[in-house]
């Protein structure tokens, strides 16, 4: 220290040495402190060792005492359970000699009683051999009614056999009348085709080679305009002309044809996409239905029998053309007619 001093005085005040002295006091506290709470770490975790084990102890003993108090609970029922069979016993005992000494009572009272009984039953007894033998005549009676059925049962299975076979019968000669038929109706379909080919071939040589009657399938194709103006359903002149041929091919037809082919003429009304604009036809619906009905009427005042007719209006949703020109509008305004079954 006084070294220090000396050197302190030698080359003036000198901070340094005293904050090594401090910093090596400060390590030897702290070192010390480290020492104090290792050595106390120690002893504590060798106490709290001591503890857990006497907790093991201790959880052992009380898992103990657990089983000892189950074993007990179990003997507590078994016990009651005795107990409630030892007194249902002495309950079932009690009800028996109850039920013994109201048979011993009942026993002296019923000598008396037997000889009145025995009459009782003696009657009885007679009354039941009459019913019984009122029972066998009923039982004959009813042996007989099951008889009577059982023939009446056979009667109707015989009956029903028969039924069965007239059945048969009956469906082979549906299917061989249904087979009849559908070679009828296949010969008056023959038929009905062999005049629609004369009815086409005549109307075909009256009309000739016009531009403005077309054959389509089975069907003669007229333009409108043959027949009607624009917007109109009142048959023009020429139309009626071209008409008058059409009626006398139909009435020839109808003399030819045998009256049991049911066949009828049908006029169908067409017109093209556009709308119409008319007071009188408020849709094309009205106007192709009025020009079929027009041409019926007039073929009807020709002489062509009414129920060989048919008036129907398409209006513009049976095109032939679909495309949006002039001529594909003219080709679908048209009125055709077509000879077909009923």
């Amino acid at each position: 220290m006084a070294l220090a001093r000396a050197r302190r005085n030698e080359t003036g005040f000198n901070y340094w040495p005293g904050f090594v002295d401090a910093l090596s006091t400060l390590v030897l506290s702290i070192v010390f402190l480290l020492s104090v709470f290792l050595v106390v770490q120690f002893f504590l975790s060798q106490q709290i060792t001591g503890k857990d084990k006497a907790l093991e102890l201790l959880n052992a003993k009380i898992a103990q005492l657990n089983d000892l108090l189950s074993l007990e609970k179990l003997g507590k029922i078994s016990l009651d359970d005795e107990i409630s069979q030892l007194r249902a016993g002495l309950a079932t005992a009690e009800s028996e000699r109850d039920r013994v000494r109201g048979l011993y009572e009942g026993l002296a009272g019923a000598g008396n009683d037997a000889a009145g009984r025995a009459n009782e039953l003696n009657k009885a007894l007679d009354s039941e051999k009459g019913v019984s033998a009122r029972a066998l005549a009923q039982i004959e009676v009813l042996n007989q009614q099951i008889g009577a059925l059982r023939r009446q049962l056979a009667a109707l299975e015989d009956a029903l056999n028969a039924s069965e076979k007239r059945d048969k019968e009956s469906q082979n000669k549906i299917a061989d009348l249904g087979s009849r038929l559908n070679v009828a109706l296949a010969q008056r379909v023959q038929e009905l085709s062999r005049y629609r080919s004369e009815f086409f071939g005549r109307l075909r040589t009256i009309l000739g080679n016009r531009p403005d009657i077309r054959i389509v399938g089975d069907r003669f194709v007229f333009q409108s305009e043959v027949f009607f103006d624009t917007g109109q359903a009142v048959l023009l002149p020429e139309g009626r002309a071209e008409l008058d041929n059409v009626a006398s091919a139909l009435t020839d037809l109808d003399k030819q044809i045998p009256s049991e082919i049911a066949w009828v003429l049908r006029v169908d009304g067409h017109t093209d996409v556009r709308p119409i604009n008319s007071p009188i036809f408020k849709s094309n619906w009205e106007l192709s239905s009025a020009r079929a009905i027009s041409v019926v009427q007039y073929l009807v005042s020709l002489g062509v029998p009414p129920q060989r007719l048919v008036a129907a209006g398409f209006a513009e949703f049976q095109p032939l053309d679909t495309a949006a020109t002039e001529d594909a509008y003219k080709r679908n305004r048209r009125i055709e007619l077509k000879l077909t079954e009923r």
